[in-house]
Protein backbone atom coordinates (compact mmCIF):
# COMPACT_ATOMS: atom_id res chain seq x y z
CA UNK A 1 0.00 0.00 0.00
CA UNK A 2 2.61 2.36 0.93
CA UNK A 3 4.21 2.08 -2.46
CA UNK A 4 0.91 2.71 -4.22
CA UNK A 5 -0.02 5.76 -1.85
CA UNK A 6 3.96 7.33 -2.30
CA UNK A 7 3.21 7.12 -6.00
CA UNK A 8 -0.18 8.33 -5.67
CA UNK A 9 1.57 11.32 -3.70
CA UNK A 10 4.66 11.98 -6.17
CA UNK A 11 2.55 12.78 -8.83
CA UNK A 12 0.85 15.44 -6.51
CA UNK A 13 4.09 16.79 -5.61
CA UNK A 14 5.23 17.05 -8.86
CA UNK A 15 2.55 19.19 -10.26
CA UNK A 16 2.97 21.42 -7.06
CA UNK A 17 5.32 25.25 -7.44
CA UNK A 18 9.01 24.37 -7.90
CA UNK A 19 10.47 24.73 -4.69
CA UNK A 20 7.97 23.93 -2.55
CA UNK A 21 8.90 23.78 1.22
CA UNK A 22 9.04 21.02 3.36
CA UNK A 23 6.02 22.11 5.09
CA UNK A 24 4.05 22.34 2.01
CA UNK A 25 5.18 18.75 0.93
CA UNK A 26 4.29 17.82 4.35
CA UNK A 27 1.06 19.37 4.59
CA UNK A 28 0.07 17.57 1.22
CA UNK A 29 0.85 14.02 2.01
CA UNK A 30 -1.59 14.33 5.28
CA UNK A 31 -4.34 15.55 3.51
CA UNK A 32 -4.03 12.33 0.75
CA UNK A 33 -3.57 9.92 3.78
CA UNK A 34 -6.11 11.37 5.62
CA UNK A 35 -8.80 11.33 2.89
CA UNK A 36 -7.53 8.00 0.58
CA UNK A 37 -9.85 5.23 0.60
CA UNK A 38 -7.06 2.76 0.71
CA UNK A 39 -5.83 3.93 4.39
CA UNK A 40 -9.89 4.71 5.72
CA UNK A 41 -8.90 1.24 8.02
CA UNK A 42 -5.59 2.25 9.28
CA UNK A 43 -5.58 3.65 13.21
CA UNK A 44 -4.87 7.03 13.85
CA UNK A 45 -1.30 5.69 14.58
CA UNK A 46 -1.09 3.96 11.39
CA UNK A 47 -1.50 6.80 9.43
CA UNK A 48 1.02 8.74 11.49
CA UNK A 49 3.40 6.42 10.62
CA UNK A 50 2.57 6.28 6.82
CA UNK A 51 2.89 9.76 6.39
CA UNK A 52 6.24 10.50 8.33
CA UNK A 53 7.54 7.10 5.59
CA UNK A 54 6.00 8.86 2.43
CA UNK A 55 7.56 11.97 3.16
CA UNK A 56 10.90 10.36 3.99
CA UNK A 57 10.68 8.41 0.77
CA UNK A 58 9.87 11.19 -1.29
CA UNK A 59 11.17 14.57 0.49
CA UNK A 60 14.36 13.22 2.15
CA UNK A 61 17.94 12.05 0.09
CA UNK A 62 18.12 8.98 2.44
CA UNK A 63 14.51 7.90 2.04
CA UNK A 64 13.48 5.38 4.48
CA UNK A 65 16.78 6.00 6.39
CA UNK A 66 16.30 9.21 7.36
CA UNK A 67 14.89 8.79 10.64
CA UNK A 68 18.37 6.55 11.76
CA UNK A 69 20.72 9.56 9.96
CA UNK A 70 18.68 11.88 12.70
CA UNK A 71 18.58 10.19 15.47
CA UNK A 72 22.08 10.91 17.39
CA UNK A 73 22.09 7.48 19.29
CA UNK A 74 22.57 5.83 16.10
CA UNK A 75 26.39 5.45 15.00
CA UNK A 76 25.92 2.97 12.12
CA UNK A 77 23.38 2.11 9.35
CA UNK A 78 24.08 -0.94 7.55
CA UNK A 79 21.94 -1.98 4.50
CA UNK A 80 22.47 -5.38 3.20
CA UNK A 81 19.64 -5.54 0.39
CA UNK A 82 16.19 -3.96 0.38
CA UNK A 83 14.54 -6.07 2.80
CA UNK A 84 17.25 -5.99 5.09
CA UNK A 85 18.04 -3.11 7.96
CA UNK A 86 20.54 -2.98 10.70
CA UNK A 87 21.73 -0.28 13.27
CA UNK A 88 24.31 -0.03 15.74
CA UNK A 89 22.82 2.54 18.95
CA UNK A 90 24.31 2.69 21.72
CA UNK A 91 27.30 -0.05 21.09
CA UNK A 92 24.56 -2.67 20.42
CA UNK A 93 23.79 -3.70 16.56
CA UNK A 94 19.47 -4.77 16.05
CA UNK A 95 17.76 -4.89 12.85
CA UNK A 96 15.33 -2.76 12.54
CA UNK A 97 12.20 -4.00 10.54
CA UNK A 98 12.14 -1.31 7.68
CA UNK A 99 12.14 -2.61 4.49
CA UNK A 100 12.96 -0.74 0.76
CA UNK A 101 10.02 -1.49 -1.56
CA UNK A 102 12.52 -2.55 -4.19
CA UNK A 103 16.01 -2.95 -5.21
CA UNK A 104 15.39 0.42 -7.52
CA UNK A 105 14.71 2.56 -4.46
CA UNK A 106 17.64 1.49 -2.74
CA UNK A 107 19.63 2.03 -5.93
CA UNK A 108 17.97 5.44 -6.34
CA UNK A 109 19.14 6.28 -2.41
CA UNK A 110 22.63 5.09 -3.30
CA UNK A 111 22.78 7.29 -6.64
CA UNK A 112 21.40 10.68 -4.73
CA UNK A 113 24.32 10.17 -2.30
CA UNK A 114 26.78 9.53 -4.70
CA UNK A 115 25.84 12.56 -6.56
CA UNK A 116 26.04 14.78 -3.66
CA UNK A 117 29.76 14.10 -2.99
CA UNK A 118 29.98 14.51 -6.82
CA UNK A 119 30.70 10.96 -7.82
CA UNK A 120 29.14 7.83 -9.88
CA UNK A 121 28.07 4.52 -8.93
CA UNK A 122 27.11 2.04 -11.29
CA UNK A 123 27.91 -0.99 -12.99
CA UNK A 124 31.31 0.23 -14.87
CA UNK A 125 31.93 1.63 -10.98
CA UNK A 126 30.03 -0.42 -8.75
CA UNK A 127 32.21 0.56 -5.24
CA UNK A 128 31.30 4.21 -3.87
CA UNK A 129 33.84 4.92 -0.57
CA UNK A 130 32.82 9.01 0.40
CA UNK A 131 32.29 11.04 3.33
CA UNK A 132 29.77 13.27 3.51
CA UNK A 133 29.11 16.86 4.50
CA UNK A 134 28.01 16.07 7.91
CA UNK A 135 31.34 13.92 8.14
CA UNK A 136 29.74 10.68 7.94
CA UNK A 137 31.48 7.97 5.85
CA UNK A 138 29.49 6.08 3.25
CA UNK A 139 30.35 2.65 1.58
CA UNK A 140 28.35 1.55 -0.65
CA UNK A 141 28.31 -1.68 -3.48
CA UNK A 142 26.31 -1.95 -6.48
CA UNK A 143 24.05 -5.11 -7.22
CA UNK A 144 26.29 -6.82 -9.56
CA UNK A 145 28.61 -7.30 -7.01
CA UNK A 146 26.70 -7.92 -4.06
CA UNK A 147 24.96 -11.06 -4.44
CA UNK A 148 21.87 -10.04 -1.82
CA UNK A 149 21.19 -6.66 -3.46
CA UNK A 150 22.30 -3.46 -3.28
CA UNK A 151 24.97 -3.05 0.35
CA UNK A 152 24.95 0.40 2.02
CA UNK A 153 26.89 1.82 4.96
CA UNK A 154 26.78 4.59 6.47
CA UNK A 155 28.93 5.32 9.46
CA UNK A 156 28.08 8.59 11.57
CA UNK A 157 30.17 10.44 14.18
CA UNK A 158 29.26 12.32 17.53
CA UNK A 159 28.39 16.07 17.01
CA UNK A 160 30.07 16.79 20.12
CA UNK A 161 33.55 15.61 20.39
CA UNK A 162 33.87 13.01 23.47
CA UNK A 163 36.97 13.30 25.72
CA UNK A 164 38.82 11.48 28.01
CA UNK A 165 36.51 11.97 30.82
CA UNK A 166 33.95 10.63 28.75
CA UNK A 167 36.19 7.40 27.94
CA UNK A 168 36.11 7.57 31.91
CA UNK A 169 32.57 7.22 32.56
CA UNK A 170 32.12 4.83 29.78
CA UNK A 171 34.59 2.03 31.48
CA UNK A 172 36.70 2.34 28.77
CA UNK A 173 40.08 2.59 30.69
CA UNK A 174 40.95 3.72 34.10
CA UNK A 175 41.96 7.03 35.28
CA UNK A 176 45.56 5.33 35.78
CA UNK A 177 46.01 4.03 32.69
CA UNK A 178 44.42 7.58 31.24
CA UNK A 179 47.00 9.58 32.93
CA UNK A 180 49.84 7.46 31.58
CA UNK A 181 48.79 8.02 27.77
CA UNK A 182 48.76 11.22 28.80
CA UNK A 183 51.92 11.74 29.77
CA UNK A 184 53.20 9.85 26.80
CA UNK A 185 51.70 11.81 24.43
CA UNK A 186 53.07 14.79 26.39
CA UNK A 187 56.54 13.23 25.83
CA UNK A 188 56.24 12.72 22.07
CA UNK A 189 56.47 8.79 21.95
CA UNK A 190 55.89 7.55 18.67
CA UNK A 191 51.65 5.42 19.81
CA UNK A 192 49.75 3.28 17.12
CA UNK A 193 46.49 2.32 18.21
CA UNK A 194 45.01 -0.87 16.95
CA UNK A 195 41.45 -3.01 17.35
CA UNK A 196 38.83 -4.74 15.65
CA UNK A 197 36.44 -3.00 13.30
CA UNK A 198 33.88 -0.28 15.08
CA UNK A 199 36.10 -0.53 18.16
CA UNK A 200 36.80 2.89 18.47
CA UNK A 201 40.48 3.52 17.12
CA UNK A 202 39.19 6.76 15.43
CA UNK A 203 37.80 7.99 18.65
CA UNK A 204 40.72 7.03 21.02
CA UNK A 205 43.15 9.08 18.72
CA UNK A 206 41.00 11.97 18.54
CA UNK A 207 40.93 12.08 22.45
CA UNK A 208 44.94 11.39 22.13
CA UNK A 209 45.50 13.89 20.31
CA UNK A 210 43.84 16.43 23.25
CA UNK A 211 47.41 15.73 24.49
CA UNK A 212 49.85 17.06 22.30
CA UNK A 213 51.22 20.53 23.12
CA UNK A 214 48.77 23.41 21.35
CA UNK A 215 52.48 24.76 20.48
CA UNK A 216 53.41 22.11 18.22
CA UNK A 217 52.42 21.75 14.41
CA UNK A 218 51.00 18.63 13.16
CA UNK A 219 50.04 17.28 9.80
CA UNK A 220 47.17 14.99 9.77
CA UNK A 221 47.02 12.79 6.88
CA UNK A 222 43.39 10.01 6.47
CA UNK A 223 41.99 8.54 3.96
CA UNK A 224 38.17 9.53 4.23
CA UNK A 225 38.64 12.47 7.14
CA UNK A 226 37.10 11.71 10.09
CA UNK A 227 39.20 12.86 12.91
CA UNK A 228 38.51 16.37 14.93
CA UNK A 229 41.33 17.82 16.05
CA UNK A 230 40.56 21.54 17.05
CA UNK A 231 42.72 22.77 19.95
CA UNK A 232 45.93 22.61 17.40
CA UNK A 233 45.72 25.63 15.36
CA UNK A 234 49.55 25.36 13.66
CA UNK A 235 47.92 21.87 11.54
CA UNK A 236 47.47 20.64 8.18
CA UNK A 237 44.78 18.08 7.37
CA UNK A 238 45.56 16.00 4.13
CA UNK A 239 42.66 13.52 2.51
CA UNK A 240 42.91 11.20 -0.13
CA UNK A 241 41.46 11.78 -3.48
CA UNK A 242 40.04 8.40 -5.68
CA UNK A 243 41.15 8.40 -9.05
CA UNK A 244 38.33 9.36 -11.97
CA UNK A 245 36.43 7.21 -14.58
CA UNK A 246 39.89 7.40 -16.72
CA UNK A 247 41.88 6.40 -13.20
CA UNK A 248 43.70 9.71 -13.10
CA UNK A 249 43.78 12.38 -10.44
CA UNK A 250 43.86 9.76 -7.94
CA UNK A 251 45.58 11.09 -4.79
CA UNK A 252 47.42 8.07 -2.45
CA UNK A 253 48.09 7.90 1.36
CA UNK A 254 51.78 7.20 0.25
CA UNK A 255 51.99 10.25 -1.80
CA UNK A 256 50.67 12.26 0.75
CA UNK A 257 52.66 10.97 3.73
CA UNK A 258 55.80 11.81 1.52
CA UNK A 259 54.87 15.33 1.01
CA UNK A 260 54.27 16.05 4.89
CA UNK A 261 57.64 15.60 5.32
CA UNK A 262 58.26 18.54 3.54
CA UNK A 263 55.54 20.77 5.49
CA UNK A 264 58.01 21.26 8.42
CA UNK A 265 56.01 19.07 11.15
CA UNK A 266 56.37 18.34 14.68
CA UNK A 267 54.03 15.19 14.70
CA UNK A 268 51.99 13.11 11.84
CA UNK A 269 49.27 11.67 12.16
CA UNK A 270 48.08 9.24 9.95
CA UNK A 271 44.37 8.45 10.20
CA UNK A 272 44.71 4.54 9.45
CA UNK A 273 47.45 2.76 7.90
CA UNK A 274 45.78 -0.13 5.58
CA UNK A 275 48.57 -1.02 2.69
CA UNK A 276 51.72 -0.14 1.36
CA UNK A 277 51.33 3.52 3.06
CA UNK A 278 53.10 1.98 6.27
CA UNK A 279 56.55 1.64 4.90
CA UNK A 280 56.10 5.51 4.51
CA UNK A 281 54.49 6.20 7.82
CA UNK A 282 57.43 3.88 9.60
CA UNK A 283 59.93 5.76 7.76
CA UNK A 284 58.54 9.25 8.92
CA UNK A 285 58.59 7.85 12.58
CA UNK A 286 62.34 6.97 12.66
CA UNK A 287 63.38 10.55 10.66
CA UNK A 288 62.54 12.92 13.93
CA UNK A 289 58.77 13.35 13.91
CA UNK A 290 58.52 11.80 17.67
CA UNK A 291 54.98 11.90 19.24
CA UNK A 292 53.28 10.42 15.79
CA UNK A 293 49.95 9.07 16.32
CA UNK A 294 48.40 6.09 14.15
CA UNK A 295 45.62 3.21 14.01
CA UNK A 296 45.44 -0.03 11.83
CA UNK A 297 43.27 -2.91 12.44
CA UNK A 298 44.61 -6.29 14.17
CA UNK A 299 43.18 -8.41 16.82
CA UNK A 300 46.05 -8.30 19.75
CA UNK A 301 49.02 -6.41 19.50
CA UNK A 302 51.51 -9.26 18.52
CA UNK A 303 48.74 -9.53 15.41
CA UNK A 304 49.31 -5.85 15.00
CA UNK A 305 53.14 -6.65 14.88
CA UNK A 306 52.19 -9.22 12.35
CA UNK A 307 50.05 -7.08 10.12
CA UNK A 308 52.16 -3.87 9.92
CA UNK A 309 54.73 -6.47 8.81
CA UNK A 310 52.76 -8.35 6.01
CA UNK A 311 52.34 -4.69 4.92
CA UNK A 312 55.35 -3.62 5.06
CA UNK A 313 56.54 -6.60 2.41
CA UNK A 314 53.81 -5.56 -0.09
CA UNK A 315 55.81 -1.96 -0.58
CA UNK A 316 59.13 -3.56 -0.56
CA UNK A 317 61.23 -7.13 -0.72
CA UNK A 318 63.34 -6.45 2.19
CA UNK A 319 64.75 -9.06 4.97
CA UNK A 320 62.19 -9.36 7.73
CA UNK A 321 64.36 -8.53 9.78
CA UNK A 322 65.33 -5.90 8.69
CA UNK A 323 61.29 -4.88 8.82
CA UNK A 324 61.30 -5.87 12.06
CA UNK A 325 63.98 -3.75 13.40
CA UNK A 326 62.66 -0.81 11.12
CA UNK A 327 59.07 -1.03 13.09
CA UNK A 328 60.74 -1.85 16.62
CA UNK A 329 62.26 1.52 16.12
CA UNK A 330 59.50 3.60 14.74
CA UNK A 331 56.85 2.58 17.11
CA UNK A 332 57.11 2.70 21.04
CA UNK A 333 53.81 2.26 22.16
CA UNK A 334 50.89 0.06 21.01
CA UNK A 335 47.15 0.94 22.63
CA UNK A 336 44.64 -2.07 21.56
CA UNK A 337 41.33 -1.79 21.81
CA UNK A 338 38.14 -4.05 21.52
CA UNK A 339 34.89 -5.19 22.85
CA UNK A 340 34.29 -6.81 26.12
CA UNK A 341 31.80 -9.72 26.62
CA UNK A 342 28.94 -7.10 27.56
CA UNK A 343 29.63 -5.20 23.86
CA UNK A 344 31.49 -2.10 25.45
CA UNK A 345 34.53 -0.75 23.63
CA UNK A 346 37.36 -1.42 26.13
CA UNK A 347 40.83 -0.58 26.25
CA UNK A 348 42.27 -3.98 26.75
CA UNK A 349 46.03 -3.66 26.40
CA UNK A 350 48.99 -0.97 26.60
CA UNK A 351 52.30 -2.46 25.75
CA UNK A 352 55.31 -1.24 25.16
CA UNK A 353 57.37 -2.28 22.36
CA UNK A 354 60.43 -2.56 24.12
CA UNK A 355 63.07 -3.74 20.84
CA UNK A 356 64.31 -6.49 19.07
CA UNK A 357 65.89 -9.52 20.02
CA UNK A 358 67.26 -13.06 18.23
CA UNK A 359 65.06 -11.95 15.13
CA UNK A 360 61.76 -11.06 16.88
CA UNK A 361 60.14 -8.20 17.76
CA UNK A 362 59.77 -8.29 22.02
CA UNK A 363 56.65 -6.57 23.22
CA UNK A 364 56.17 -5.53 26.95
CA UNK A 365 53.32 -5.34 28.51
CA UNK A 366 52.11 -2.39 30.66
CA UNK A 367 48.46 -2.11 31.59
CA UNK A 368 45.86 -5.42 30.64
CA UNK A 369 42.80 -5.80 30.75
CA UNK A 370 41.19 -8.96 32.60
CA UNK A 371 37.66 -10.09 32.50
CA UNK A 372 37.85 -10.15 36.91
CA UNK A 373 39.76 -7.14 37.47
CA UNK A 374 39.25 -4.91 34.45
CA UNK A 375 42.02 -2.61 33.14
CA UNK A 376 45.46 -3.08 35.50
CA UNK A 377 48.89 -2.53 35.48
CA UNK A 378 51.17 -5.40 35.02
CA UNK A 379 53.70 -4.36 37.11
CA UNK A 380 55.87 -3.92 34.28
CA UNK A 381 57.85 -0.43 33.93
CA UNK A 382 58.65 1.34 30.96
CA UNK A 383 62.00 0.00 29.75
CA UNK A 384 62.84 3.13 26.98
CA UNK A 385 61.95 6.06 29.11
CA UNK A 386 64.70 8.61 28.21
CA UNK A 387 61.98 10.83 27.03
CA UNK A 388 60.22 10.69 30.08
CA UNK A 389 63.14 12.07 32.01
CA UNK A 390 64.30 14.42 28.65
CA UNK A 391 60.92 15.81 29.70
CA UNK A 392 61.70 15.79 33.71
CA UNK A 393 58.93 13.32 34.20
CA UNK A 394 61.45 10.75 35.59
CA UNK A 395 64.31 11.70 37.78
Amino acid sequence: MIKEITNEIRQKINAMPSGSSDEAVLEAIEAHVMRADKTKRLSIREKADMIDTVFHRIRKDLSILQPFAEDSDISEIMVNGKDSVFVEKKGRVFETGVRFESVEELEEVIRRIAAKVHREINELNPILDARLEDGSRVNAVYKNVALGGPALTIRRFPESRITMDDLLSFGTLTEEAAEFLKTLVESAYNIFISGGTSSGKTTFLNVLSNYIPPDERIVIIEDSAELQISEIRNQVRLECRNANVQGKGGVTMRQLIKSSLRMRPNRIIVGEVRGEEVLDMIQAMNTGHDGSLSTGHGNSPKGMICRLEAMYLQAADFPVEAIRRQISEAIEVLVHLGKSADGRRRLLEITEVSGLEGGEIILNPLFRYETDRGLTATGNRLENDQKLRMRGVLS
